[in-house]
């Protein structure tokens, strides 16, 4: 075993042996493997826990597995032969790395331990940033979150974008949400007609909530260049909040179906141009005309 005694660096009065870097990366490798041994513990726990419990264990699991990564650190460079005050010594250093360029990793690192203890941001949520950017928040990680859009693709936000931006969250408090969708119908149309039409069609489509505090409605909201402008306020379930274009898509649908069996007529842009023709001094110019010839 003469190997593990190898010099591997002297520095002053600090040496590495290839022994204490076996140890130290051992140490490394056991601290990965007890920290996912640990997550995947508490994720299997947070299975059997209602919705509000398990967000709250994955909370927990993610300070749990990064504070076993940290201690695990702190251990390797023990056996390194590191002394405490000399790793406040390095952290001084790095700290002034940070002042110099590592400013968003640390923006990112703070907001990401922020987002967590916070939780206005959990798994499973729905949400709408200021980019436009919508999807369903996957995993929440120290220095970004993934984010999952319905056409399935995969993005990494850095966490800052949550703390210093505007963050729609479709479902923080409430799952259940009311969806607007604007139509229209050509003048003259009878408006009881329409509304009937258009809440009868609300009806048929699955996700429509119908209970007292949930009734689908018909708003007039104004008079277009060419049409009748309604809305209808309608709240779905909470599986069909997280596919908003499927919803509108749904609904726009089912009024274009209704109104066209109950004969309401959906008008299409058009414009009434008047032409105007002035007669005066058309007399004087024709005798001009006929003397200069």
């Amino acid at each position: 075993m003469d190997w593990l005694n190898v010099t591997l660096l002297t520095v002053g009065d600090y040496t590495l042996t290839s022994g204490a870097l076996v140890a130290s990366i051992s140490v490394v490798i056991v601290t990965f493997i007890i920290a996912g041994l640990i997550s995947r513990a508490i994720n299997r726990l947070s299975r059997l826990r209602p919705a509000h419990v398990s967000h709250q264990i994955y909370t927990i699991n993610r300070i749990v597995y990064y504070a076993v990564i940290v201690i695990g650190f702190i251990g390797a460079l023990s056996v390194l032969g590191f002394q405490l005050d000399k790793l406040v010594l390095v952290g001084g250093a790095l700290g002034i790395g940070i002042g110099l360029g590592l400013q968003s990793i640390v923006n990112n690192f703070v907001s990401g331990i922020i987002i967590l203890l916070e939780k206005s941001i959990k798994v499973g949520d729905f949400i709408e940033l200021g980019t436009g950017l919508m999807g369903e928040v996957k995993e929440i990680r120290l220095r970004s979150t993934l984010i999952r859009t319905n056409d399935n693709i995969d993005i990494l936000v850095p966490s800052s974008e949550f703390i210093s931006g505007q963050v729609i969250n479709w479902t923080l408090e409430e799952n259940v949400r009311r969806f607007r969708i604007p139509f229209g119908v050509a003048y003259g149309s009878d408006k009881n007609k329409v509304r009937d039409a258009v809440l009868a069609a609300a009806a048929k489509v699955s996700y429509t909530l119908t209970d007292d505090s949930h009734k689908p409605i018909v708003w007039m909201t104004g008079f277009g260049d060419s049409s009748l402008d309604f809305s209808l306020g309608v709240w779905v379930e909470p599986d069909a909040v997280k596919r908003p274009t499927q919803v509108t898509s749904d609904y726009i649908w089912a009024i274009d179906d209704a109104l066209r069996e109950a004969g309401v007529e959906i008008p299409f842009p058009q414009r009434d141009l008047h032409l105007r023709s002035s007669n005066v001094g058309l007399g004087d110019r024709k005798s001009d005309v006929n003397g200069e010839r």
